[in-house]
């Protein structure tokens, strides 16, 4: 991707998620992610109705009359976004790639983020850390973030979302704000959700074709694992086939409810033909 049609595309994807993140998720990013608690603010003189809990008893005996200690939220948030850039992203059939799908909901994200000056990191992964843009705020930096979510090429097809938690744990030691997008068709990664989950925020996004649900019948065909590239012809005539492959599709989906809802994260499901923007809000919406 040359340049100038790289910027073009950047702009696109700003002008598209900026608007959804300013109209629809300010407010509601704002009230589901609560800052890490209050801070001491200053005194003031009591007023009827203040809690007396709150009385600053200190400076009250020097002024002969009741303070209270008035406290703010500390409102500043780190955001993580853990993108998934495996072979099996680039899988898609009508309207657009599942990578594509990912790229928008991780720019509208950055940019609800970015609208509540909170700091916002990209951790992109295959089978190994791909890439890490450290947490920094402002709008030049998620414009690098939706830059490289367009452009960068990874040097491994397959998946260990396991590897990417415990990089997230090893560059990450205050409590963020993470969303992980993948299709979660990666194995094994229980254990370390459930520390990860634990310390952050987490909530899984899966994105996923509707095509990949099951496998129509086509007779013979040459198939490809896009994630280990291996090339073997399967009979698609064969009921067998067809309904072991389904089983094995819905196993990992059910793994991912499961294992993120067990660990006490998020999990929202959106398909690439689907709204993402209702699916966000609902998701928001219960949570605030």
């Amino acid at each position: 991707m040359d340049t100038k049609e790289l910027l073009k595309k950047v702009r696109k994807i700003e002008i598209k998620t900026r608007r959804l993140s300013d109209h629809i998720f300010g407010g509601e990013y704002h009230s589901t992610f609560k800052g890490r608690g209050m801070t001491f603010s200053e005194v003031r003189q009591y007023q009827f109705g203040d809690d007396v809990r709150n009385i600053d008893w200190n400076v009250t005996a020097r002024y002969n009359e009741p303070y209270i200690k008035v406290f703010e939220e500390e409102r500043e948030l780190t955001m993580m976004l853990l993108v998934d850039i495996s072979g099996s992203e680039l899988f898609g059939t009508n309207t657009q790639f599942k990578n594509e799908t990912i790229t928008e909901i991780s720019a509208t994200l950055a940019f609800s983020a970015m609208q509540n000056n909170d700091k916002v990191g990209l951790i992109l992964f295959s089978d190994e850390i791909e890439l890490f843009i450290p947490p920094k705020k402002g709008k030049s930096h998620v414009l690098r973030i939706i830059r490289e979510l367009l452009e960068f090429t990874p040097k491994s097809t397959k998946t260990d979302i396991s590897q990417a938690l415990r990089f997230l744990s090893s560059v990450m030691k205050k409590k963020a704000i993470v969303f992980m997008l993948s299709d979660f068709i990666s194995d094994d990664y229980e254990q370390t959700l459930k520390i990860s989950a634990k310390k952050h925020d987490l909530t899984g996004i899966r994105i996923y074709d509707k095509r990949e649900e099951e496998i129509p019948n086509l007779g013979i065909v040459q198939m490809q694992d896009s994630e280990t590239g291996e090339s073997m012809l399967v009979n698609t005539g064969s009921k067998t086939v067809r309904r072991n492959y389904t089983n094995f599709y819905q196993e990992k989906v059910k793994n991912f409810k499961e294992q993120f809802s067990k660990s006490g994260a998020g999990v929202i499901n959106t398909r690439v033909d689907e709204s993402y923007v209702k699916k966000l809000l609902g998701y928001f919406k219960r949570r605030g």
